[in-house]
């Protein structure tokens, strides 16, 4: 896809972006972008200045990469760089000088710059990298793999919700693994990319070069395990390549937005061999954390920030890591507009106009959801059914209504089958005090939380 058919894709990608956001964005981040070239099925997206780039990749990249799979089907990723409507790229551009205003702030080129070779991405490194109480201990558990690979924790697992840094740690690892063992070979991918390249070798008549391909290496990092759900050809596939690393001493590492187990359709054995070595998750950045994320962020983009604005920042933005960074790219977007610094006045309106409410999920659809995920009925939620297997998610059903919907107690009872305020009192402490000891509980409570908050 070459000149005028590049062209033609964009054109109609645009005209679905545009039946899709509204006008005034629209014509503020699409205006000046056109594809460059596409090369491998990535896609290269030109875009005229860091500040385009940044919010693309942050707000629209999702939406931009389903519509151009949707349009063209060879499509597999996209990738922002700075460029003239000549296509003239910015590296070929003359350098401009540093300035201490932060209207000279830029984005290093290469922070999307991934590694053909091995899948990396420099740029996630554990220098960069927060540490704090909510993923402090896989943080640990990679250090003790960096120590000793292929036989601390062998397979490493990491799981959590979308954007709490899963893919920046594991990375990380793999990274660091290459610079300290300089005779190993690591390698990155996805699980998608991995089931791509499996069907491609079986279509081609490919698949010794695809075994001996991925037998080769050293530590092999798979990230987003869940999408393997239902690809069984690929999950046996993966089954025999985790045997044979295994075997070996080779360093295995995983990630997943949920724990292994609760990933559905994913055959038993696979799921065993997920559990032999160790399985740890990252839960959301507390406060602190949330503060240190948007002070290193500002910090890396030369963006002078007030505790009071930091300490606002990590108050209302209290999603996950990609958000709290995308508030801070907002911020620095805005100050360069107005050319001027931010007042906190200024912050709030900004933060409120473009924060999007979360979708809550109601009364039932908390309970249908629960229910399905522990392959019970609604009914038997409803009901006085005192079995075990019935219980325990009635109780976190009442758990979650309470703490994370705000939802009264007396309202609880009555939508709950009647029940009296003092019964949901005490399973919602119940359901608290457990949580605390009991770390497959808070996993699934935990998990539940991130199927209802949208």
């Amino acid at each position: 896809m070459e000149g005028a058919n590049n062209q033609q894709l964009w054109t109609q990608t645009l005209v679905q972006i545009e039946l899709q956001v509204s006008k005034a964005n629209f014509n503020t981040w699409f205006k000046d972008t056109f594809i460059i070239k596409i090369e491998d099925n990535c896609v290269y997206l030109g875009v005229p200045n860091p500040f385009v780039r940044d919010w693309l990749l942050n707000k629209y990249h999702k939406m931009i990469l389903k519509i151009l799979r949707d349009l063209s089907g060879d499509v597999r990723g996209v990738e922002y760089q700075i460029a003239k409507n000549t296509q003239k790229r910015v590296e070929d551009l003359p350098i401009p000088k540093k300035q201490e205003s932060i209207q000279a702030t830029t984005l290093p080129l290469n922070e999307h710059y991934i590694n053909k070779e091995d899948g990396l991405n420099p740029k996630y490194t554990f220098d960069n990298f927060i540490i704090g109480p909510f993923n402090e201990n896989a943080y640990a558990a990679s250090q003790a793999v960096l120590k000793n690979p292929g036989h601390s924790y062998n397979p490493l697992f990491i799981h959590g919700n979308t954007g709490y840094g899963k893919t920046h740690l594991i990375q990380a690892l793999g990274n660091h693994l290459k610079k300290a063992f300089t005779d190993i070979k690591v390698h990155y991918t996805t699980s998608e990319r991995f089931a791509s390249d499996y069907i491609s070798s079986t279509q081609g008549s490919r698949i010794n070069q695809f075994k001996e391909k991925y037998r080769k290496y050293d530590v092999l990092i798979m990230d987003d395990i869940q999408f393997l759900s239902k690809k069984e050809a690929t999950q046996n596939e993966l089954f025999h390549l985790f045997n044979i690393l295994h075997e070996n001493n080779k360093q295995i590492i995983f990630s997943s937005d949920m724990h292994p187990n609760l990933i559905p359709d994913v055959a038993d054995r696979l799921k065993s061999r997920f559990n032999q070595g160790i399985i740890i998750d990252i839960q959301a950045p507390d406060h602190e954390s949330r503060a240190q994320i948007i002070k290193t962020k500002a910090k890396s983009l030369n963006v002078n920030l007030s505790d009071e604005i930091i300490t606002y920042l990590a108050d209302v933005v209290d999603g996950n890591i990609r958000e709290l960074e995308g508030a801070v790219n907002t911020l620095l977007c805005h100050t360069q507009l107005k050319n001027r610094d931010l007042t906190v006045l200024d912050i709030k309106n900004l933060i409120k106009s473009n924060s999007r409410p979360k979708k809550m999920a109601s009364i039932k659809e908390v309970i249908k959801t629960i229910a399905d995920f522990y392959d019970i009925s609604e009914e038997d939620m409803l009901n006085k059914n005192r079995r075990k297997e019935v219980v325990r998610p009635r109780q976190i059903t009442m758990y979650i209504l309470r703490e994370i919907f705000n939802i009264s107690y007396p309202t609880i009872g009555d939508k709950m089958g009647g029940k009296d305020h003092t019964t949901i009192m005490y399973s919602c402490d119940k359901v608290k005090q457990a949580m605390k000891i009991d770390s497959a509980l808070s996993q699934e409570v935990n998990q539940l939380i991130g199927l209802l908050r949208v």
